[in-house]
C-alpha cells in the first residue's frame, strides 16, 4: 500500500519564484484537451486565469486540494494526509516569537521578515476546510506539523488540544532559535562542529519524543539539509540508536520523507539508508511522506522509499485516524 501522510497545500514566502512554481504546478496538473494549443496566446490567457483563480481562492480550495488527490491517486496513493506548519497560523505566532531568534542580528532580521511573510492564515480556517473536505474524500486525513521547542511543551499542548487531528507530526527545524533549513540562514553551519551540533539536534528530537505530544516524528535527520554531516556517517550511529530507542519506548512513529531528496542540496531522503537500517533494527514504526508543497510533487520518490523500507525488513506502514494508529501492508 502506498500512503502519503505529509504534504502541504502552500508555503511562502511569496516570491517571483513561488509564483512561477505555482504556475508550473497548474500546468502539470491540468489536463490538456488540445496539445497543439500549448504556448499560444489563448493558452497563456487560460493559464493567467488559472493563476488568478488560485490566488483569489487561496490554497484552502477544493480545486487546489483535488489537484493533489487526483495526481496522487494516479500514482497509486490510497491514503493522504494533508498538514500545515503551525508557523503559518496567526493564532500560533506568539509561540514562535517566544522561541525563534528575532533580534537585530542578521539572522534575527531575516527570520523576522520570514515569519511576517509566512504567518498569514488562520488555524481554524485550515482545520474547517480539511474537516469539510474529508466528508466527501474518505482517503483524506487531517494532520498538523508542529515545531518542538525545549520549554514550549505546555503552550504547544494547549494549541494542539483545540482540534480533532487524525495525527500530529512533531518536527525540529530550530536550534537555539535558528531555523537551520532556511536557505537564507545557512551561513551559520560554517561555525558549527559536526558532532556537537548533531548531539544537540538529537537531544531535541529525544525531548520531542518524551513530550508525548506527537504521533509521528518528521524527517529525523533533517540537519543534513545542506549537506552538513560528518565525512564518515558511522560517527552518527550512536545518535541514530539513541533516538530509535526513544521512539520505540514512547510508541512514536517516524517517516521516510523524500522531500529533501528532490528539493534540497543533500539530495537524500530522511532518514538516510544507514539511519533507516537502525530504525528497522529497533522496530520503529514508519510511514511514507513526499513532503510536497505543490500538487505535481505529491508522491514523488515514494516507490523508491517503499523499496528502501522493504529492503531493511519493513512489512507494514503505520497510518492514523483520530489519533489512533493501525498498520497496513507495505
Amino acid at each position: 500500500m502506498k500512503v502519503d501522510l505529509h504534504f502541504h497545500l502552500e508555503e511562502g514566502p511569496y516570491s517571483i519564484n513561488w509564483l512561477n512554481r505555482t504556475m508550473q504546478a497548474l500546468v502539470a496538473t491540468t489536463e490538456d484537451s488540445d496539445n497543439a494549443m500549448r504556448n499560444s496566446l489563448k493558452w497563456a490567457e487560460q493559464l493567467s486565469w488559472q493563476l488568478d483563480n488560485r490566488l483569489w481562492n487561496g490554497c484552502f480550495s477544493e480545486d487546489w486540494l483535488d489537484r493533489y488527490l487526483t495526481t496522487g491517486r494516479s500514482r497509486g496513493i490510497s491514503q493522504f494526509g494533508v498538514v500545515d506548519h503551525l508557523y503559518r497560523f496567526r493564532e500560533c505566532r506568539s509561540y514562535y516569537e517566544k522561541h525563534m531568534l528575532l533580534d537585530n542580528s542578521p539572522i534575527g532580521r531575516l527570520q523576522e521578515a520570514w515569519l511576517n511573510h509566512v504567518c498569514v492564515y488562520s488555524l481554524d480556517e485550515f482545520v474547517d476546510f480539511v474537516t469539510e473536505a474529508k466528508k466527501t474524500r474518505p482517503d483524506l486525513l487531517l494532520g498538523i506539523e508542529a515545531d518542538f521547542f525545549e520549554g514550549g511543551e505546555e503552550e504547544l499542548s494547549n494549541i494542539l488540544a483545540g482540534h480533532d487531528w487524525d495525527y500530529v507530526i512533531g518536527s525540529v527545524h530550530f536550534m537555539d532559535g535558528w531555523g537551520f533549513d532556511n536557505p537564507e540562514t545557512q551561513s551559520r553551519f560554517a561555525e558549527l562542529d559536526h558532532m556537537a551540533a548533531y548531539g544537540q539536534y538529537f537531544d531535541l528530537l529525544r525531548q520531542a519524543c518524551k513530550s508525548r505530544l506527537f504521533d509521528i516524528l518528521a524527517h529525523p535527520d533533517n540537519l543534513k539539509v545542506f549537506g552538513f554531516r560528518p565525512a564518515d556517517e558511522q560517527a552518527l550511529v550512536p545518535y541514530y540508536r539513541s533516538l530509535a530507542e526513544e521512539l520505540t519506548l514512547c510508541g512514536i512513529a517516524t517517516e521516510i520523507n523524500t522531500g529533501l531528496a528532490y528539493r534540497y542540496p543533500v539530495a537524500e531522503a530522511c532518514p538516510s539508508p544507514l539511519f533507516l537500517s537502525v530504525l528497522a533494527e529497533h522496530g520503529v514504526s514508519i510511514t511514507l511522506s513526499s513532503d510536497s508543497h505543490f500538487p505535481d510533487d505529491i508522491g514523488r520518490l515514494l516507490d523508491e522509499a517503499r523499496e528502501a523500507a522493504i529492503q531493511v525488513g519493513y512489512k507494514e506502514l503505520i497510518v492514523f485516524n483520530g489519533r489512533k494508529s493501525f498498520n497496513v501492508p507495505i
